[in-house]
C-alpha cells in the first residue's frame, strides 16, 4: 500500500465496503460521542467520515488529535445506516473504522478556525492566510479561479488566438497608474520597471507578424487599493488582433466571455444582448461609466421643467450656463407597494451622507380627496401640478411612483446619481440579482482638462482618435477615441481600445498632450520605430482575471479571490513585504534611503 493513501478523502463510496484503506488528510472536526471518536478528515478533494472506539487499538492516539493536525489513517469501509447517510458529499454513504493511526503533522493552537464559516478580521486572515485558504469558501474561490483561467485559455485557442509570454522586466511607460521601479546593478542609476500592462509588446507582436494573441498576463501597478482593485499586481487576459475594427473585437470576445458567466455562472441568466451606450450617455443615464444595467432605472434630464420655475434653488441653478437638474425615477418595485414619503426622506438623508445638501423628490398618491392622482412633496408644491404632470409623463410614471431629483454641474453630482440610483434600485427590488447583463462603453473623450487646465489623455494613450490626424487639429476636448470598456453588474470587466499605428498620428496626439516628440521617442522609441516600418491597423482589450473571478463567486471583495493579497495598505501580512533592505543590497545598487520627513 503507497505510504499515504490508498484513496483520496472524496474517493470512497459503497463499492468499497469491507475494504481496508489509507487515507491522509487534516482533522477538520473532532466529535466525541461517549467513547466513540467521530473525525472528519479532509483533504484537497473531500471529506471523509473515520471513527473508532475503545476495541481499536488506534484509540488512544486517535484520542490526542485535535482540529487541523495532518494525520495517516488505516482502517476498514463501513456502510453507513440508511438515516445516517449524509447526501452532501459524495462519501455520505460509507465511514471508515480506523484501526491503525500516525501523526504526521500536528498543529498548535489555531488563530482562526478552519470549519465553519465565521468572520474574521481581515488582517489575522491575511496574517495567516494558509489557515484562511483551508477554509471551504475559500477553496472553492481558488479552485474556481484555476478553472476560470483553464476555461479562458482554451477557448481563445479555439477562437484561433496564440499565446505568447510578454517581458516581465521592462521600461517605464506611463499607462495611468505609477510603476514599480527595479534598480539596475549593471547599470547603476538607472531603473527598470515592472509592466503595468503589456500594452507595447502586444503591440509590436502584430508589427511583428503574429496576428491573434492573446496572453494570461501578469500587470504590476502601485495603485491606491479598493475593494474590487488590488493594490500591487493582477492578471488579466491580453488580446490583441491584426487589421480589425472596433466590431471585430466585440465580435470575438463576446462568445469567450459570454460562455465563460454561462458555464461558470451557478444558473445565473447571462443576456446576450449586450448593448453599446456612449461615454456621454452612459454617465447622463446611469451616473457611471460602468453602470449595472440589472437595475432598469435611467435617469433623464428635466431641466426644461424646472427653468423658471417656483423652485428657487434649481430655478437659479439653471440660470448659469453648463448646470443641469437631472430626474432618477423611482416606480414601485415587484411587490407593488406604493413609494412614500418615508422611503423619500431616507433617500434624502442618503444624499445627505454623500456630502450633498439633500435630494428633492416628488411622489404619486391618491388624492386624499378621492379625486385620483396627486404630486405630493415640497417639490411639488413649488412647481405646481402642470409642471408636476409635465415631469410624470417624461419618466413614465404612474401612481404610486415617485422621482428624485439633483442639480448642477453634471461632473459634480453624476457619481452620487449613480450610487442613489442603485441604493433606489436595490431597496425597491428592481435590481435583477440572479443575472449577469453586459454593456460596451463606446466613445470615450480622447482627452480631459486636468485641474490645472491642462489638456491630458482621459483614457489609453495609445488609442486612435475617430477621425485621425484631421481631428486633432480641432478642439481636443471634442475628439472621440477608439477606446471602449465592457461593464457587468456595475464593474469594468475589460477596457481596449483600435489603436493608433500610425507615427505622424501619433507624435500629434501626445503633442496636445504636452509631449514633444523627443519625449515621445524617449519613452516610446521601440513602438514609433516599429510603426514606421509597415503597422497593421490593429486593436484589442483587456479582461481582469481577478474581477471576472470575483463576479463569479458573487463576492465583492477581490482579495476573496486572490491567493495571497496584499491588504489595504499594500503590505503583504504573510511573508512582510515591504521590507528594509540590506546594506549590502544598497551599496551593490548604489542607492541610499533618504530618512522620512518630520
Amino acid at each position: 500500500m503507497h505510504a499515504y493513501r490508498s484513496h483520496t478523502c472524496a474517493g470512497l463510496n459503497k463499492t468499497h465496503v469491507g475494504e481496508t484503506v489509507r487515507l491522509s488528510g487534516w482533522v477538520h472536526r473532532v466529535r466525541d460521542h461517549g467513547g466513540v471518536l467521530f473525525i472528519d478528515l479532509r483533504d484537497h478533494y473531500g471529506i471523509t467520515q473515520v471513527l473508532c472506539d475503545g476495541d481499536s487499538a488506534a484509540f488512544k492516539a486517535l484520542e490526542a488529535v485535535r482540529s487541523e493536525w495532518v494525520i495517516r489513517i488505516d482502517g476498514r469501509v463501513k456502510a453507513r445506516d440508511a438515516s445516517l447517510v449524509n447526501t452532501k458529499i459524495p462519501t455520505g454513504e460509507i465511514e471508515v473504522y480506523v484501526t491503525e493511526v500516525e501523526v504526521l503533522g500536528a498543529s498548535e493552537e489555531l488563530p482562526l478556525p478552519v470549519f465553519g464559516d465565521a468572520e474574521y478580521p481581515e488582517e489575522t486572515r491575511l496574517t495567516y492566510r494558509f489557515l484562511d485558504l483551508r477554509r471551504d469558501t475559500m477553496h472553492q474561490n481558488m479552485m474556481l479561479r484555476s478553472n476560470v483561467v483553464r476555461w479562458l485559455r482554451n477557448a481563445m485557442w479555439d477562437q484561433g488566438f496564440t499565446e505568447f509570454q510578454t517581458p516581465i522586466i521592462t521600461a517605464s511607460s506611463p499607462e495611468g497608474a505609477r510603476d514599480f521601479l527595479v534598480p539596475s546593478r549593471l547599470h547603476p542609476g538607472k531603473f527598470y520597471a515592472l509592466p503595468q500592462a503589456p500594452q507595447q509588446f502586444k503591440q509590436l507582436i502584430q508589427v511583428a507578424g503574429f496576428d491573434r494573441y492573446f496572453q494570461i498576463a501578469p500587470c504590476f501597478r502601485d495603485e491606491d487599493p479598493r475593494a474590487d482593485r488590488s493594490p500591487t499586481d493582477f492578471y488579466q487576459l491580453d488580446v490583441e488582433m491584426s487589421f480589425v475594427t472596433q466590431d471585430d473585437v466585440f465580435a470575438a470576445v463576446q462568445p469567450v466571455l459570454q460562455g465563460l458567466f454561462e458555464h461558470f455562472g451557478k444558473g445565473r441568466k447571462v443576456h446576450a444582448d449586450w448593448p453599446r451606450i456612449a461615454y456621454r450617455d452612459s454617465l447622463k443615464w446611469y451616473g457611471s461609466d460602468k453602470p449595472d444595467l440589472r437595475n432598469p432605472i435611467r435617469m433623464q434630464d428635466v431641466s426644461q421643467h424646472f427653468a423658471g420655475s417656483g423652485f428657487a434653488i434649481f430655478a437659479k441653478l439653471l440660470e448659469q450656463e453648463g448646470n443641469e437638474v437631472r430626474a432618477i425615477p423611482a416606480p414601485k418595485g415587484p411587490s407593488g407597494e406604493p413609494v412614500g414619503r418615508k422611503f423619500c426622506d431616507r433617500m434624502n438623508a442618503f444624499a445627505q451622507q454623500q456630502g450633498l445638501p439633500g435630494m428633492g423628490y416628488i411622489f404619486w398618491r391618491e388624492a386624499e380627496d378621492g379625486s385620483g392622482m396627486e404630486a405630493a412633496g415640497p417639490l411639488a408644491k413649488n412647481i405646481g401640478p402642470e409642471r408636476t404632470e409635465a415631469i410624470r409623463v417624461q419618466l413614465g410614471l404612474e401612481k404610486g411612483d415617485a422621482a428624485f431629483f439633483l442639480g448642477g454641474k453634471p461632473e459634480t453630482f453624476e457619481p452620487i446619481a449613480g450610487r442613489a440610483r442603485n441604493v433606489i434600485g436595490e431597496e425597491l427590488g428592481l435590481t435583477d440579482k440572479d443575472s449577469f447583463r453586459f454593456a460596451w462603453i463606446v466613445d470615450f473623450p480622447m482627452y480631459e482638462k486636468t485641474d490645472e487646465g491642462k489638456i491630458d489623455f482621459s483614457h489609453n494613450p495609445f488609442s486612435m482618435p475617430q477621425g485621425g490626424l484631421e481631428a486633432l487639429n480641432g478642439d481636443p476636448l471634442k475628439v472621440y477615441a477608439y477606446q471602449y470598456d465592457l461593464a457587468c453588474n456595475g464593474y469594468e470587466v475589460i477596457s481596449g481600445g483600435i489603436r493608433n499605428h500610425k507615427p505622424e498620428i501619433m507624435y500629434k496626439a501626445f503633442e496636445l498632450a504636452g509631449y514633444p516628440n523627443s519625449e515621445v521617442d524617449k519613452r516610446f522609441g521601440g513602438m514609433v520605430k516599429a510603426f514606421k516600418y509597415g503597422a497593421p491597423p490593429h486593436g484589442g482589450c483587456a479582461a481582469g482575471i481577478d474581477r471576472l473571478v470575483m463576479l463569479l463567486a458573487d463576492t465583492q471583495n477581490i482579495r476573496e479571490v486572490i491567493m495571497f493579497p496584499m491588504n489595504q495598505r499594500a503590505e503583504d501580512l504573510l511573508m512582510g513585504a515591504p521590507s528594509e533592505p540590506m546594506n549590502e543590497q544598497l551599496r551593490e545598487l548604489r542607492l541610499r534611503v533618504l530618512p522620512k520627513e518630520a
